[in-house]
């Protein structure tokens, strides 16, 4: 048995000033937002973020730039945020960019104990100054450290008790990779259920890797709204 805390605001408590946090999430496809919103209302803040990207300007992630609660953006996505632009800009913000693959790895990589792997992605781009590089079978590969975190926020669409979680369809995204890499990983879910009442067959992450669940219902916003005449 897990813990399930009563409230959202309960689930943050120890998340502190300065900690590192992986936030699951694909723009705002699979985002846990109503943890996002508590960590707003706390006001914790110098956060090291490791996310795809950071939200819009008025929903997810992007709320805690706003805030000025961020002081380091570990992603591979800025998109159409235009506060991440200004405070990148304006030096507000330390930004590490990184493929999208190479960030899903490095953050694999993290929580399977592999502290660095190599890429080809990277290769003679700004992206390789400063790390090692070494060719195998004549082709030259980047060197690249894996990602861990403090704690992972991550959204499900169902847990057991146990922690067990399942995801639903693209909103697993990077959800299960970052579950694995967190020290602590809360997940928010959509509904908890009885031990047994889930099929193992179909369980995205072990319980092994979950230390605390939250139920809650989320709004789910579309990031881009495209109509047809």
């Amino acid at each position: 048995m897990k813990p399930i805390y009563q409230s959202f605001t309960e689930a943050v408590e120890s998340i502190h000033d300065g900690a590192t946090i992986m936030a699951g999430g694909f723009g705002l496809v699979g985002i846990p937002e109503n943890l996002i919103l508590a960590l707003v209302d706390k006001g914790v803040k110098d956060l090291t973020i490791i996310s795809n990207n950071c939200g819009v300007d008025d929903w997810g992630l992007g709320l805690l730039l706003q805030n000025k609660q961020i002081k380091k953006m570990i992603g591979s996505y800025v998109g159409g945020n235009k506060e991440f632009e200004r405070q990148v800009i304006s030096g507000e913000l330390e930004v590490e960019l990184t493929p999208q693959g190479t960030l899903a790895e490095k953050i694999r990589a993290g929580g399977a104990g592999i502290p660095a792997f190599y890429t080809q992605a990277g290769v003679g781009t700004p992206i390789a100054e400063g790390k090692e590089t070494r060719v195998f079978n004549g082709k030259e590969y980047l060197l690249e450290e894996s990602l861990t975190a403090d704690f992972s926020i991550v959204r499900a669409l169902k847990a057991d008790k146990m922690g067990n979680l399942l995801y639903n369809k693209t909103a697993r995204n990077f959800n299960p990779m970052m579950a694995a890499a967190g020290n602590i990983t809360i997940a928010e879910v959509e509904e908890i259920v009885d031990i047994g009442e889930m099929n193992p067959d179909f369980i995205h992450t072990p319980s092994i890797y979950v230390q605390g669940l939250i139920q809650g219902a989320q709004e789910k916003r579309i990031e881009l709204l495209t109509v047809q005449n």
